[in-house]
């Protein structure tokens, strides 16, 4: 273990990028010595497809910190232009969004990405919306062979279900970003998620064919579950930076359920903890893997990121409280923070055993009585041993709700018919 640590107490910045799984491909062998001496200016982009980023944009970002850390200069693009193309996705074509909801995303985005970031954020609506469609075949078009463009596998895949020209035509204007970039604002490197990785090197290819310049790439393994599902809203399981969208309690508890095959590398790569600080987080979580040591200290870093400590201190507040039961110290918005995934189920007034069963909480009022004299019922975190006892609209919590569980685990959220 000391021989290991001193190891990478050694590691150049590119050699830590590579411990930390943050390197999928580069455009050339020279970009590794450049970028551990540091003086680059990059850029990483995305599209307005919604008002806010997801997870896995969180664990590509990150990536902007950690190079400016190493002496380079970021930029981040927020691309209005590409996002009302739409970009290909290998599989079917996007549906166009309407104008005004990919500008009030841009706004969105724009604001988000500054205050968690911290960067200049450039939108290539401001270069690409004044072209003319003549200039863009005779300056860009011109210059990239559509076998070229055929090759690239997002478009090879999609060509199956049918790609539009529009879409076709994404990785040409990315391009054509990468150039600008590059000749206003002296930018040699892109990053990006490695199903960009088509996209960018056209910017190269292009910036080659027309000034003669080098410029590099770099991509990332795309962040997946333990079942190879990527953290995305295509994918149906979006966790958003925005906390009014993906609450801090729900990504704590996320996190917190991380699969353990998977917590190393996200501590890895979705945090600043030094590689010293996370090998001795391996070793504690190996040796006691129930406290779940590696999942708690995952999400205190990226809450705490993302929206400060008093957010993380809050999460783990109402984690506590809801799993002691203790519903009347918290708010009702807590209180649905945490029950949003329960059943919810309509209740009306009456003795205990017959509402279980009209909410559909028991089958039958035998079993209803069963659970009550068993003491498996409670009512907002009060175990209820009486069957008769009698349930009003009093009793709800801050007048909407009444936490109903059953059991250890089984939970309900109950609120009175109108």
């Amino acid at each position: 273990m000391p021989r290991e640590k001193k190891h990478l107490t050694l590691m150049t910045f590119y050699e830590e990028l590579e411990w930390r799984g943050l390197v999928n491909q580069v455009s050339s062998p020279e970009l590794a010595e450049k970028l551990n001496k540091g003086g680059m200016t990059f850029y990483i982009g995305t599209d307005p497809t919604a008002d806010s980023l997801h997870l896995g944009h969180y664990s590509s970002f990150l990536i902007t910190k950690r190079l400016k850390k190493a002496g380079h200069h970021p930029i981040l693009l927020v691309g209005l232009a590409t996002g009302l193309i739409g970009d290909p996705r290998g599989t079917v074509e996007r549906e166009l969004k309407q104008k005004e909801e990919v500008f009030r995303n841009y706004e969105a985005l724009k604001a988000q990405v500054e205050k968690i970031f911290g960067f200049e954020v450039v939108n290539n609506y401001d270069w690409i919306n004044g072209m003319n469609v003549i200039d863009f075949f005779r300056d860009y078009g011109k210059y990239i062979n559509v076998g070229y463009m055929l090759t690239k596998d997002h478009v090879r895949r999609q060509m199956e279900s049918g790609i539009s020209y529009a879409e076709f035509s994404y990785m040409l204007i990315q391009a054509i970003d990468f150039k600008h970039l590059h000749e206003t604002r002296g930018v040699d490197l892109q990053v990006a998620g490695s199903d960009q990785w088509g996209n960018i090197t056209t910017g190269i290819e292009l910036i080659r064919k027309t000034t003669g310049d080098e410029v590099f790439a770099l991509t990332m393994p795309l962040v997946t579950d333990a079942q190879g599902n990527k953290f995305g809203k295509s994918e149906g399981n979006a966790l958003w930076l925005d906390k009014n969208k993906t609450s801090s309690y729900e990504l704590y508890q996320f996190l917190l359920n991380t699969d353990d095959a998977c917590v190393i590398s996200y501590l890895k790569r979705l945090t600043f903890l030094t590689p010293e600080e996370i090998m001795a987080i391996e070793a504690q979580h190996n040796e006691h893997p129930e406290q779940r040591l590696a999942q708690k200290a995952l999400a205190k870093a990226i809450i705490t990121d993302l929206h400060g400590e008093e957010e993380f201190a809050h999460a783990v507040d109402i984690s506590e409280k809801l799993f002691a039961g203790d519903f009347k110290a918290l708010s009702l918005r807590d209180i649905k923070a945490g029950m949003k995934n329960v059943p919810q189920v309509t209740l009306t007034p009456g003795p205990l055993a017959d509402v279980l069963v009209n909410a559909k909480v028991c089958a039958s009022k035998r079993e209803a009585r069963e659970f009550i004299g068993n003491g498996a019922i409670s009512l907002n975190g009060e175990v209820v041993k009486d069957p008769a006892f009698e349930v009003t609209p009093a009793m709800a919590l801050e007048g909407e709700v009444i936490i109903i569980r059953r059991g250890k685990k089984k939970f309900y959220m109950g609120s009175f018919a109108a």
